[in-house]
C-alpha cells in the first residue's frame, strides 16, 4: 500500500511512519513545506505519489495555545482539512483519507455519561476543540457530497517518546530535571484536578492504520485506553522518580481559560470494527518518555 502522511515529521507522524514502514507500506511525508492550506501544492504532492492512504495529521494541535490565535487555528484545521480533501479528489479520488480530530470535541460531559462513546454530545470548549468539530464536517461532507472514503479518528490523550516538552508529560519530565540539576524547592504546574484518558503514541498508530484498513467510511471511532489517569498522581510520579522533595507550585499562567475536568474514552467502536487493544502500559509510557 501506497501511503502519504500530513504532518509527518511531527511527534505522532514520525511514529505512524515506523510502523507503516514496518507492514510493508510505502510512505511519503510531508510536513512544512507544504502548506496544507494550498490545494495547488497538495494536488502536485498527491499527484506524484497517488496513495492509497492518506493520512492527514497535519494540524495546530495544542489546546492551550489555540487560545492565542484562534482564527490561525481555525485556518489550518478546517481550511487545511477542506484542502487535503480537495487535493485528493482531484488526484487521487479512490484513496483512503483518515482526519485525525480530537476527543477534546466531547468537551464537559456529565459524570453519568462516563465512559464517552461516540454518540456522545460535542461540546467543544477551546477554540481547537471547535476547530477539530468543524473539521470532522467538512470531511462528513466529503463522503456525502463527494462520495470519498474517509474515516475519522477522535484519539484521547496520548503520550510516548519524542512528544514536545509543550505538551504535559514531557513538559513535567523537563521541568523536574532542571529543578534537580538546579536544585530548586519547586516548579510551576497548572490544574493537575483534571483526569485523561492517556494511550500510548504507538498503539495510536497502530489504530490509525486498522482504521483505514477496515473502518467505515464516515463513521468516527475513538481512540482511547478506557482507563482514565489522575494528572495529579501522574505528576507525583514523576516527580518521586526524577526529583523528590521538589514542590508542585500552582502557577495561573497556566491554567487553561477553560479546562474539562476528566476525558475518558470508549473504545469498544474502534475494537468492533478492527479488533485493535492497546498494548503499552501508561507506566512504561512514562519511562519510554524520560528515557527518550
Amino acid at each position: 500500500m501506497k501511503a502519504l502522511i500530513t504532518g509527518g515529521f511531527g511527534f505522532v507522524g514520525r511514529h505512524l511512519r515506523e510502523h507503516l514502514e514496518t507492514c510493508g507500506d510505502l510512505v511519503t511525508s510531508i510536513d512544512l513545506e507544504c502548506d496544507v492550506t494550498d490545494v495547488a501544492s497538495l494536488t502536485r504532492v498527491f499527484g506524484d505519489v497517488v496513495p492509497d492512504a492518506i493520512y492527514h495529521l497535519a494540524a495546530l494541535s495544542h489546546v492551550g495555545t489555540s487560545w492565542e490565535d484562534p482564527s490561525e487555528v481555525l485556518r489550518v484545521n478546517v481550511i487545511g482539512t477542506s484542502c487535503v480533501l480537495a487535493a485528493a479528489r482531484s488526484a487521487c479520488p479512490d484513496a483512503t483519507i483518515l482526519v485525525t480530530s480530537s476527543a477534546e470535541v466531547y468537551g464537559k460531559v456529565p459524570m453519568g455519561n462516563m465512559p464517552i462513546t461516540e454518540v456522545e454530545t460535542t461540546r467543544p470548549s477551546s477554540p481547537y476543540a471547535a476547530s477539530k468539530l468543524a473539521a470532522e464536517a467538512v470531511a462528513q461532507q466529503a463522503v456525502t457530497g463527494y462520495g470519498q472514503r474517509v474515516v475519522i479518528a477522535r484519539p484521547f490523550n496520548h503520550c510516548g517518546p519524542g512528544q514536545a516538552p509543550s505538551f504535559f508529560i514531557p513538559a513535567m519530565v523537563q521541568r523536574l530535571r532542571e529543578a534537580a540539576k538546579n536544585g530548586d524547592s519547586d516548579i510551576p504546574v497548572g490544574n493537575l484536578s483534571s483526569r485523561r484518558d492517556y494511550t500510548d503514541v504507538r498503539d495510536v498508530v497502530r489504530a490509525y492504520r486498522a482504521l483505514v484498513m477496515s473502518g467505515v467510511s464516515g463513521e468516527v471511532y475513538n481512540v482511547a485506553s478506557g482507563v482514565a489517569q489522575s494528572m495529579q498522581e501522574t505528576a507525583e510520579l514523576l516527580r518521586n522518580l526524577i526529583a523528590p522533595g521538589v514542590d508542585l507550585r500552582v502557577d495561573s499562567s497556566l491554567v487553561r481559560p477553560v479546562d474539562v475536568p476528566l476525558l475518558l474514552g470508549s473504545c469498544e467502536k474502534l475494537q468492533r470494527a478492527t479488533q485493535w487493544v492497546p498494548a503499552i502500559s501508561f507506566p512504561t509510557s512514562l519511562h519510554d518518555v524520560m528515557n527518550s
